[in-house]
């Protein structure tokens, strides 16, 4: 038996062994369910992965890959005819209704995952962990705890499935609807002919737009005149919102992943180097650090985008990849600063000392020593950054800077539609400009979360959380 017991008023987590039972079974168990899951969104993966990168030789062949989820799967595109209902959609269903259960598959889907590896951590923990506990099962439970950091995680789940599955969840696709209209044709049903007939896509959106007024709108939950499903309403250009939407949260989502991974290398790698080797070197990136925030970030950003806009890293995911850059860049220091301080505490302890007495190359005491200290102050503040840094895309682009269009962004969306907030096409501003409100609320709720999960002193007891709200209510 393993001699590590949980501290007192802990509670132990039913079925935990506290032995390593070395048993393969339930770990190939889960793989194998893991494989199975994979299957039906192999392609949706790689395409995925694909657009993030920009190669656009393996979006195309990720698409030539049948899934699931998929709009040749359950199809919400059709006609209507008279006295037969629709033709060309999945069951016969309606437009409306085949996409909200294209959508609510992806969902399904979605959460499927969540669960199995949550499944799987329980696996890990009863056959695998040679502790009963650690202190990460008290992380959880806290986590279990906070309403505000779970809130948080549900609505950053919703925005990482919207930007995994967006090619799936939008009625229709960018290239027909944006990218390449006129190429591509619809199908509707000419009532003064008595025949269905064909019309180009651009044709059809250019009598589908949303411009102010009650004859020029098509609004949220509602069809065009040609029986396509606008769950958002449509552009002021005819083209449909909801795709626009899904297809740009995944470029705030690769801008911001991008800029948040490289301004968190930089950042710990620097703050375990500072704590290690303090003195001279601390000093040095400390001033570093200064010069860079005494920038105006966003001036900086502004400039840098302009200047660097006819150079070839400007080209990469229509200016994504120097947009993450310059905010990487820019926002590293702040990040420093709040992990430079745990650095400092661990690197001071005694078992830091007596690694360096047995002769532990440095590279390996950060790595094994202050690295997993301060990773927990890494995720914290790196998801509450991330809320920034969408903001900042969203800014950008209202200013008509950063993402090159026809790449669609959340910003240049909410500047299309500013001239309609106070008509009757109210959604073109309002519905793009919650989301981005939506998304950064739940990243720094989830920020929240983390940070009272990972600190001890938030752990009270329910007669302390009775006392603090009573005192606190009494003044």
């Amino acid at each position: 038996m393993s001699g590590d017991t949980a501290p007192p008023g802990t509670r132990s987590t039913p079925g935990t062994s506290p032995e390593h039972d070395g048993r393969f079974a339930p770990g190939v168990g889960w793989l194998v369910g893991a494989v199975i899951l994979l299957a039906p969104e192999v392609g949706a993966l790689v395409g995925f992965l694909g657009s993030l990168t920009g190669l656009e030789v393996i979006v195309t062949v990720a698409d030539q890959v049948p899934t699931l989820i998929s709009r040749e799967t359950i199809p919400n595109q059709g006609v209507q005819l008279p006295g037969e209902g629709w033709r060309g959609t999945f069951l016969g269903l309606s437009p409306a209704a085949a996409w909200a259960l294209r959508v609510g598959v992806a969902y399904l889907y979605a959460g499927t995952w969540a669960v199995w590896l949550w499944c799987g951590y329980g696996l890990y923990r009863r056959h695998y962990r040679r502790r009963a506990w650690t202190p990460r099962d008290d992380v959880f439970r806290r986590f279990g705890r906070h309403r505000w950091g779970q809130f948080g995680l549900v609505v950053v789940a919703l925005f990482l499935t919207l930007a995994l599955f967006a090619p799936a969840l939008g009625p229709t696709t960018m290239e027909r609807n944006v990218y390449d209209p006129y190429s591509y044709e619809v199908e509707t049903y000419d009532a003064d002919a008595g025949e269905v007939t064909t019309v180009s896509v651009g044709q059809a959106n250019l009598e589908s737009v949303s411009q102010g007024t009650p004859d020029r709108n098509v609004a949220p939950f509602s069809y065009d005149a040609f029986g396509r499903y606008h769950p958002f309403g449509t552009l002021p250009s005819g083209q449909d919102l909801f795709t626009t939407v899904a297809a740009g949260s995944r470029v705030s989502l690769f801008v911001g992943l991008l800029a948040i991974t490289v301004s968190a290398l930089v950042a710990v790698g620097l703050a375990m180097v500072s704590a290690y080797y303090g003195g001279v070197v601390d000093l040095l990136v400390v001033l570093v650090s200064d010069a860079t925030q005494a920038l105006p970030q966003l001036l900086v950003v502004i400039l840098l985008s302009v200047v660097m806009s006819e150079t070839w890293i400007a080209q990469l995911y229509s200016g994504g990849v120097l947009l993450a850059l310059i905010f990487a860049l820019t926002g590293w220091p702040s990040l420093w600063r709040a992990i430079r301080g745990p650095a400092l505490q661990v690197a001071e302890r005694d078992w830091v000392d007596a690694a360096d007495s047995f002769g532990q190359q440095p590279q390996t005491t950060m790595r094994k020593h202050v690295l997993p200290y301060v990773a927990g102050y890494v995720m914290v503040y790196a998801s509450m950054n991330f809320g920034g840094i969408v903001i900042g895309i969203a800014g950008l682009s209202f200013l008509g800077l950063g993402i090159s269009p026809p790449t669609p962004e959340w910003g240049r969306i909410v500047d299309v539609g500013q001239p309609f907030l106070t008509t009757v096409s109210w959604h073109v501003a309002v519905i793009p400009g919650l989301l981005v409100v939506l998304v950064v609320t739940g990243f720094n709720a989830l920020g929240d979360g983390i940070r009272d999960a990972i600190d001890a002193e938030t752990d009270l007891s329910d007669e302390e959380e009775t006392s603090a709200a009573a005192s606190g209510g009494g003044g």
